[in-house]
């Protein structure tokens, strides 16, 4: 297919269909595998619901933070030369704020508030430079300048509390953040759809690889039967959640978004569906490996409550996030999806009272079976559904 992209060397808005993501994006994005980690981390270390309350909300901050970047490179080139060096200061504020994670509720707080204030002000000037010569980009990038003004200045001043006053500060700033985009409007933003895709499919193994990560640092350099069983069945988890992902759901999606009339209908379907939804999936994943790690350490104990919601609501959530995905695509119920993710729900108490090593199985078991029915539903439509997008890669 011969490529529309215009050319590289630019600072104003200019769709990119046809350009993949770029080595710069993957290099970019791989200070959010400390961010995970350190996100994980937090939780492990206060493994009580206000631990994981807190872990969430950390999250949720992350990745509205990089959500604004994943819009930004439709409408810039980030290895343009003086563009990388920006990209590259905002990867050193984030990993000042991924080194923040685990005390941003304590000392750490005004260090991880500053730190996402450089890292969200970077981006905010390479927007105001794309869209430059584009009046529709630039009154929306200002809407967005507004909501993210509001929203670190709210962490600035949670910084000053601790307890439920800066949880709550906290929540307010994620929420006002990230209804910004719902309310000023998504007629002005410019999105190249396959590019937009295929970048948060591949956030998404960034998240899965921390759920592997987790396994390591959960065996602290020990290894015996019970730690090996849970670590390959690890592996099998997280293939299965890669597998009901990538599959099938990212590859129609992705056409369903291209295929979507440019303009307001094709990106508020982004916003939702990526910007807003993938966080389920990503945080569903980030509590999974938080029971991994668990796990894996105490394969032979029974999980308490905190990490038994966390590993087996982590794939409820996990799965709710695919069945929202669909829904918003093609406004159809995955319903086996929807009930395995009820089922998880509620083997919560039995897991807290049979081994880890058990409810790990059962969970990677549940999720296989579940596999195994789609891949035999779907019969043929898969497989040339498969071969239509690996023709339009080629």
């Amino acid at each position: 297919m011969e490529s529309t992209a215009q050319p590289r060397h630019r600072f104003s808005a200019a769709r990119r269909e046809g350009e993949r993501v770029t080595p710069l994006e993957l290099f970019f994005d791989l200070v959010f595998v400390l961010a995970l980690t350190q996100c994980t981390a937090l939780m492990a270390h206060d493994q009580s619901w206000s631990g994981l309350a807190q872990g969430l909300l950390v999250l949720g901050v992350l990745w509205w933070a990089w959500v604004g970047y994943s819009w930004l490179t439709s409408v810039i080139d980030p290895e343009e030369g003086a563009v990388r060096l920006v990209f590259f200061v905002a990867m050193a504020a984030m990993l000042i704020v991924s080194l923040s994670v685990q005390k941003a509720f304590g000392d750490l707080a005004l260090s991880f508030a500053l730190g996402l204030g450089v890292f969200r002000l970077a981006h905010i000037a390479l927007f105001m430079i794309a869209g430059a010569d584009d009046q529709n980009l630039r009154r929306s990038v200002t809407g967005l300048a507004v909501s993210t003004a509001v929203a670190v200045g709210l962490l600035l001043l949670a910084s000053l509390f601790d307890g439920v006053p800066q949880g709550a500060l906290w929540a307010l700033a994620i929420f006002l953040d990230m209804a910004g985009p719902y309310f000023f409007g998504a007629e002005g933003w410019k999105l190249v759809p396959g590019h937009f895709a295929e970048r948060h499919g591949l956030i998404l193994i960034v998240a899965l690889g921390e759920s592997i990560v987790a396994l390591g640092i959960g065996a602290s350099g020990a290894l015996n039967l019970g730690m090996g069983t849970v670590a390959v069945l690890g592996i099998f988890f997280a293939a299965a959640l890669w597998w009901t992902y990538f599959d099938v759901v990212a590859l129609i999606s992705a056409r369903r978004l291209s295929e979507a009339p440019a303009g307001r209908v094709q990106n508020e379907l982004a916003r939702d569906s990526y910007s807003y939804i993938h966080l389920l999936m990503v945080a569903g994943i980030v509590l999974i490996a938080l029971g991994l790690k668990v796990t894996i350490g105490h394969h032979d104990e029974h999980l308490h409550a905190e990490p038994a919601f966390a590993l087996l609501g982590g794939v409820a959530i996990y799965l709710i996030g695919l069945v929202s995905f669909r829904y918003r695509h093609i406004h159809t119920l995955n319903r086996h999806r929807l009930a395995l993710a009820f089922v998880l729900l509620l083997l919560i108490p039995v897991a807290t009272a049979i081994p880890a090593l058990l409810t790990v199985a059962i969970a990677v078991a549940l999720l296989w079976a579940m596999i195994a029915y789609e891949h035999r539903g779907y019969g043929t439509s898969r497989t040339e559904l498969r071969r239509e997008a690996s023709a339009a890669h080629s």
